[in-house]
């Protein structure tokens, strides 16, 4: 395992379980240095996480994980050092959060079609009245014992086919790698594997992400075998693509994964943070801890 940036994770701001400042601060105590905050397609942890970053002196990039729809399916588009004032950013995140606010309340009518009332209410309970995602429904259906965990919750309520379902209508390809771009970061496929494309698709996506300005790829993920960080380790070499790396942490009930255990890019990988200026010096805490 090594202690390179961990460039992928997420807040109470949408649908991790530690708040901004706790999410530092575990950062912190795992020995991780460089941290990206990634929340779903809003920004608002970002200004909690940075007040506590400052303080323990860890480098905070900012980022956000944008839901695209492209080819009939989700995939999320990771944006890393975005200035979260732009104007465009936002109005654009506006309109996501907009969509997910109204799938929510969907989600809940689907579910009470099927005898599973309060689900909606519920779902806002977990997500502390912040953005609601499938992830605080899940939490709600376990807990009141309609699966057995997260896992069960999506395959027999939440994909396509299940009472709970709703299509995605998400920013295109082009709309998200133009506001992370515009915004002046830079873009990244987030965990490629779980999209399950084939190779050819695979590349199509690719050919398309960079047309539009994108320039990374997450080749080490929390949910990516060896053999995946390999495999992409190796698209991305070969098709002149930046390697990320990110856990996708969302909380400590998911002990898999965790902030900051991850295995070594390939070598043959250029890293995203290869040409980071803040990264050539080490960062000093203004204090040992948060009070």
């Amino acid at each position: 395992m090594t202690k390179s940036p961990d460039l992928h994770s997420h807040s109470t701001a949408s649908d991790g379980t530690l708040t901004p400042d706790a999410l530092m601060q575990r950062a912190f105590a795992s020995g991780v240095r460089v941290i990206a905050l990634t929340d779903h397609d809003t920004t608002e942890g970002l200004a909690e996480a940075r007040a506590t970053a400052d303080v323990l002196g860890l480098r905070l990039i900012p980022g956000v994980e944008i839901s695209v729809t492209w080819g009939g399916r989700t995939v999320h588009i990771v944006g890393l050092n975005v200035d979260p004032e732009n104007l465009a950013l936002q109005t654009g995140l506006s309109r996501l959060l907009a969509y997910r606010g109204w799938r929510a309340e969907e989600i809940g009518r689907r579910l009470a079609k099927k005898g599973i009332e309060g689900a909606y209410e519920g779902a806002k309970a977990f997500s502390n009245g912040r953005l609601i995602g499938r992830t605080h429904f899940a939490r709600f259906l376990v807990a009141k014992s309609h699966a057995l965990d997260l896992r069960d919750v999506f395959n027999r309520y939440l994909v396509n086919g299940k009472p709970g379902h709703v299509s995605g209508e998400w920013a295109t390809l082009e709309e998200a790698t133009g506001w992370i771009t515009g915004a002046g970061g830079q873009a990244v496929i987030a965990h490629p594997a779980r999209y399950k494309l084939t190779r050819t698709r695979l590349l199509k996506l690719l050919g398309e992400f960079r047309e539009c300005g994108g320039v990374g790829l997450e080749v080490v993920s929390g949910s990516h075998s060896r053999d995946e960080v390999f495999n992409f380790g190796c698209l991305a070499r070969d098709q002149r693509m930046l390697a990320s790396a990110g856990s996708d942490y969302h909380g400590p009930e998911n002990p898999w994964i965790d902030l900051g255990r991850l295995p070594a890019l390939p070598p043959a990988c250029t890293p995203i943070w290869h040409d980071w200026p803040e990264l050539d010096e080490e960062p000093s805490p203004r204090r040992a801890a948060v009070g």
